[in-house]
């Protein structure tokens, strides 16, 4: 039997930390580096993955390569702000509608193997899945630590599925942000979006045909898998 493979982002994708979590990066590296972080518009960075963000800022800020001790120090001064804040306002780490029962619904269904994609580092991605009850032990999971490029997390899923030995009928990632879209298209797998506040044209404009703001109906989930698409190249 041919399987479906659906990858998650999370960050916008299965729960809302995205403003959070972004300033929680920024304050952890204002502490331990006493500098100003440059911007947590993360289209300014050549990769949008914490590997490459924090590497890109210690080579501008002292041009130099950033060693692995400093980023493990760091990623566990992160882990420990989201943590905090995750106690403190955890109103900031809500789930998105029906995302952990999508989740165990496709896990439970032996049409489709799931895994997870994600331009965070692994502690803190596991900190938030945990936050919102996701199980993660039969998820295949790739993560930015040691991925500069998105692309390379996806094919860190691939390399766990291929073990398998199952030959997939079609693959579907799903995600929230212009660089999802552009990482999907650079990959030609079909991608469904994930936008809360209905503004659905913020994908669209960039190529993204199927979108939907939550999973409130599993159904309408799994035909939005059945007509997902790579996104369309436009014209600028």
């Amino acid at each position: 039997m041919k399987k479906k493979l659906i990858i998650f982002d999370i960050d916008g994708t299965l729960l809302y930390s995205n403003k959070i979590d972004s300033q929680c990066f920024a304050d952890t590296y204002e502490k331990v580096y006493q500098c100003p972080f440059p911007t947590i518009d993360w289209s300014k960075y050549p990769h949008v993955t914490d590997d490459t963000i924090f590497k890109t800022v210690i080579q501008e800020h002292f041009d130099r390569t950033a060693t692995f001790e400093e980023m493990d120090a760091f990623r566990n001064e992160f882990v420990a702000l989201i943590q905090k804040k995750r106690v403190e306002t955890p109103e900031e780490f809500k789930e998105v509608k029906n995302s952990r029962k999508t989740i165990e619904l496709l896990l439970d269904d032996d049409c489709y193997e799931v895994g997870i994609a994600t331009g965070g580092w692994r502690k803190p991605a596991m900190v938030k899945l945990k936050h919102i009850g996701i199980p993660t032990e039969n998820l295949h999971m790739s993560f930015a630590d040691g991925n500069p490029t998105r692309e390379d997390i996806i094919k860190g899923v691939f390399s766990q599925t291929n073990k398998l030995n199952i030959e997939f009928e079609k693959v579907v990632y799903v995600g929230d942000a212009a660089w999802d879209v552009r990482t999907t298209r650079n990959m030609n797998i079909p991608f469904i979006g994930v936008r809360r506040e209905g503004d659905f044209d913020v994908l669209k404009k960039l190529g993204a045909e199927t979108i939907i703001p939550n999973y409130s109906n599993f159904d309408e989930f799994i035909a939005a898998i059945k007509i997902a698409k790579e996104p369309r190249y436009i014209m600028t």
